[in-house]
């Protein structure tokens, strides 16, 4: 229960840092106002075509008299929007921070670098850290996808589906926020989406507890884009936490210590392997 407390913390310090730092509040606001014009846009189209769909996939209501017909229809189409809420909640981070790399980075740094200590350096051009964050966004997303087809389906169980299984989802939302954002600076520091997700199921309580509450207030329009400069912020202070100066990532989070010298390409900014760098012959 101290975890989920302490989570809940780094997402407070991270918004109280930008705001003691309007400069780089301002200059982390810009990806998400972008993300979010696409993302009204689409909300939007699906406004219009939800019943339409609903009304394709279920021909075998057409038949059926009132209210059945429309006490089927419109629970679909309220399922539909919460999935596409659910959808929108994981994937805004992801495209918002692959729209943002270049910002978020540079934030994330000067964090570290106004926390003292190590300010570590993924070392890689910038092409080469827009492909890694798609990548292990579209793998996120994969898995996102995943629990959010089983979490629809336990939708339909009465009660249950009503209480428990949004529950969870927010759980499932909260825990995948927190790995999104922490991947900012953990990807600096060396560490590849695998070991990372076995870093972050260590410290799970901790995790939710920066993830979940972030989830919920994110449900509210627009306060995702004014939340996510502080989010960075508070992700990177986590991954300090998770990974202490001059210390490495739990037993089994990290790769094996076996390049040689400093400034070597294999190493991230914390002398760690750099799973990223091209391997050698």
């Amino acid at each position: 229960m101290r975890d989920l407390g302490v989570g809940f913390g780094y997402l407070i310090k991270g918004q109280r840092w930008v705001g003691r730092h309007g400069r780089w509040f301002g200059f982390g606001l810009l990806p998400g106002l972008v993300t979010l014009v696409l993302y009204a846009a689409a909300f939007i189209g699906l406004g219009y075509g939800a019943d339409d769909l609903v009304g394709w996939a279920t021909p075998f209501a057409d038949d059926w008299s009132s209210p059945w017909q429309g006490l089927l229809r419109t629970t679909l189409t309220v399922l539909v929007f919460g999935l596409g809420l659910f959808l929108a909640v994981i994937t805004f981070t992801a495209v918002t921070l692959l729209v943002g790399q270049p910002f978020y980075e540079s934030l994330s740094e000067q964090v570290d670098r106004t926390e003292g200590g190590e300010v570590p350096e993924s070392g890689l051009p910038l092409w080469r850290e827009l492909w890694i964050s798609a990548r292990d966004s579209v793998r996120v997303l994969v898995r996102v996808g995943l629990y959010s087809a089983l979490l629809f389906a336990l939708g339909f169980i009465p009660v249950v589906g009503q209480t428990v299984i949004p529950a969870i989802g927010f759980c499932v939302t909260g825990y995948f926020l927190a790995e999104e954002l922490t991947a900012v600076a953990l990807q600096r520091r060396g560490m590849e989406l695998r070991k990372r997700l076995v870093l972050l199921r260590s410290r799970r309580a901790l995790v939710l507890g920066f993830g979940v509450p972030l989830a919920l207030v994110f449900l509210i329009p627009f306060v995702a884009v004014f939340l996510m400069p502080g989010a960075v912020a508070g992700a990177t202070l986590l991954a300090r936490d998770l990974v202490p100066a001059g210390g490495g990532a739990p037993d089994g989070a990290a790769g094996d210590d076996t390049a040689d010298g400093a400034g070597d390409r294999t190493r991230g900014g914390n002398g760690a392997p750099n799973p990223y760098a091209p391997d050698r012959d």
